[in-house]
């Protein structure tokens, strides 16, 4: 089978195109024939070695795809369509994926978007209905929001009753947000965010802040807090873990609070998510983040885009399923 391989911990301009076998699922996995795959910001981190998730060299990279089943296993049959978070090995013509980790792809979802399923939606709606509690009526600001993750938390928010605000680089990002659901948006690459965004709710500051960025977004994030309100913490994009003032948080009566899962730990909250994103899209209360649609063989040019913030929305990897 073709496959991306990464052979050091040099990045994205290490990856080759090669030829290996294809995996052998294990007792407990599925042997899918990738469709499409998703990119993620941690698909840099890991290549550069600085993910959480360190795999062992050399290895395949790919953490969400989207494909057709190959053989009976456990539950599911031949010719079933599925989407899977999986820890590495997704950029390849196959991928062993663990059984507890697919998801049945309803028809209404083409593969492009079922790729985009298993990380960003649950993500963010843990975040907002699990971690903060977002309620109709609360102000909730978005981070990214042009951007997967920060694209899914703009809509899960609009749609649970909530004032959304967001912050992006670039004029097309800002109307990309707008058009999900923020009464406005802020373009930090022309200036800074805090004050119009203040402004906009009377100096009353946010109950709810999703940050997927980290570094000075997040520690000027503080500043933007209404009084006992949430910050989440996310992801670290920007590169930089923040150093918060604790002071800040004590003086609002705010909380910091991280969102991370696992299909170990949280299998049904992760059930639940993504029983209600895929209930929210099916009935036309979601858009689909798909943005732009990459060859199997432009996975190098891919990552660049992403690396150089030149992304809108949700970046897929193309394949023939066969």
């Amino acid at each position: 089978m073709k496959a991306w391989r990464c052979a050091t911990a040099g990045g994205a301009a290490d990856l080759a195109l090669v030829e290996l076998p294809a995996p052998v699922a294990g007792r407990d996995e599925v042997l899918v024939r990738l469709a499409a795959g998703a990119l993620n910001f941690s698909d840099l981190l890991m290549l550069s070695g600085a993910y959480q998730v360190r795999p062992h060299l050399p290895f395949v990279p790919g953490q969400e795809i989207a494909g057709v089943v190959v053989k009976d296993a456990g539950r599911f049959r031949r010719g079933d369509r599925v989407a899977s978070k999986v820890l590495w090995g997704g950029f390849a013509e196959y991928v062993a994926v663990r059984q507890d980790m697919a998801i049945d792809l309803p028809p209404e979802f083409e593969f492009a978007e079922g790729a985009c399923l298993p990380v960003i939606w649950p993500t963010a709606w843990i975040a907002l209905h699990d971690r903060a509690r977002v309620r109709p009526g609360d102000t909730v600001l978005v981070h990214a929001g042009a951007g997967g993750v920060g694209a899914a938390a703009v809509q899960l928010a609009h749609v649970a009753g909530a004032r959304v605000f967001a912050t992006a680089g670039g004029p097309e990002k800002v109307d990309r947000c707008r058009a999900l659901g923020a009464e406005a948006a802020f373009d930090y690459r022309a200036g800074a965010w805090l004050e119009p965004f203040l402004a906009c709710t009377g100096g009353q500051g946010a109950d709810v802040i999703f940050d997927p960025v980290g570094g000075e977004v997040a520690e000027h994030s503080l500043k933007a807090l209404a009084r006992n309100g949430r910050l989440l913490i996310v992801g670290f994009a920007s590169g930089a873990i923040p150093a918060f003032r604790a002071n800040r948080l004590l003086l609002k009566n705010a909380s910091a609070m991280g969102v991370y899962w696992n299909h170990d730990l949280d299998a049904p909250l992760i059930e639940r998510a993504l029983r209600d994103v895929i209930d929210l899209r099916i009935t036309g209360r979601l858009s689909h983040l798909v943005g732009r649609e990459y060859p199997f063989a432009d996975l190098p040019l891919a990552l660049e885009d992403l690396a150089g913030r030149r992304s809108v929305g949700k970046s897929v990897l193309r394949a023939d399923p066969g």
